[in-house]
């Protein structure tokens, strides 16, 4: 059904280089916070609301095990808004454990939270690539997580919306269904739920779709499908109504040897538009580029996703980001 999504797109941005503390992360220089300000006063317009994004890794027995970027409240200038992220990699799955970890970081956070995201790519099983898939008890880690954070929310005034996120679904994986049947009839749940985020990085992991006529299918027709597919799954199979927005909680198209800063440029654009002409069909109401900064810029054999270069140098793709902001983040 179409939604009265007129209101422009809310945007914002992971401000860090890399993120977690799993094995084998591409090492680089230190995050600079002074930089980092200075870059996010540039994206954000006077006067109109900006996400910065942020995780936490829970590991089971109320421990953090990463916070990035670190000190992430300082760069809440400006009417800047704090979405958080809680990674759920516990090897026990302890929920009550979790869920009292959870009203703690509502207790913590909750005067400068916007959002908090309750897992962190639950559908995705690899936690080297950020999924909280293979952690015992995620599913209703989701459910218990969202309940808490909302019930301490509500005790101690705190209007944090809340969520959940996943990738695209892969044929086989039971994740959408499963949920589905611990959702259906759970009215607190659903009551509680206030949007479905959505990690994707069309053109990226692996190469556009073929299209019925052989040939690969176009970049905004890509967005589309997948954007309309994830909806539908999750209406459908997971029984998460329409009426919840979505948000696009990671997007991103890196640069290397093989990607040119050009064409990180006009790709950002061409999704950001692609998002934009469809808010209203699909409720779409926010978009958050992963990620601000490269975590090594000479790296020539892996993904660079950042605006910025290592250094803090902007890359064409900065300035279409500022831009579009501009235009369609203040009702342009």
């Amino acid at each position: 059904m179409p939604f009265e999504q007129t209101a422009p797109l809310i945007f914002g941005i992971y401000p860090g280089s890399a993120t977690g503390d799993a094995p084998g992360l591409l090492p680089g220089p230190a995050d600079l916070p002074d930089e980092i300000k200075v870059a996010l006063d540039k994206l954000q317009p006077e006067g109109v609301p900006f996400i910065v994004r942020c995780y936490q890794h829970y590991v089971g027995k109320g421990i953090t095990s990463a916070e990035t970027p670190a000190n992430m409240t300082q760069y809440l200038q400006k009417g800047r808004q704090l979405e958080l992220v809680l990674c759920y990699r516990t090897p026990d799955g302890d929920l009550a454990d979790w869920a009292e970890y959870v009203r703690g970081v509502v207790r913590r956070y909750g005067p400068h939270l916007a959002k908090l995201q309750i897992t962190e790519e639950p559908n995705n099983p690899d936690p080297v690539n950020g999924g909280d898939g293979s952690s015992p008890n995620v599913l209703p880690a989701i459910i218990e997580g969202v309940l808490a954070a909302r019930d301490e929310a509500l005790r101690l005034g705190f209007p944090i919306k809340l969520g959940f996120n996943a990738t695209p679904s892969i044929p086989g994986n039971p994740f959408w269904s499963n949920l589905g049947a611990l959702v259906k009839d759970n009215d607190a749940f659903l009551q509680a739920l206030d949007y479905l985020g959505f990690d994707f990085f069309p053109d990226v992991f692996r190469p556009l779709p073929m299209g019925k006529d052989g040939k690969q299918i176009n970049l905004e027709d890509a967005v589309y499908f997948v954007l309309k597919g994830f909806r539908e799954t999750s209406q459908e199979v997971g029984n998460i109504p329409d009426t919840i927005p979505i948000h696009i909680t990671e997007n991103g198209w890196p640069t290397n040897r093989e990607r040119s800063p050009e064409r990180q440029a006009e790709t950002l654009e061409r999704i950001v538009r692609t998002v934009y002409q469809h808010r209203q069909e699909l409720n779409l109401t926010h978009y958050e580029y992963f990620d601000l900064r490269d975590t090594h810029s000479a790296s020539t054999d892996t993904f660079q996703f950042g605006l910025l270069r290592d250094d803090y140098s902007p890359k064409p793709a900065f300035e279409v980001y500022r831009r579009l902001i501009t235009e369609l983040g203040s009702g342009g």
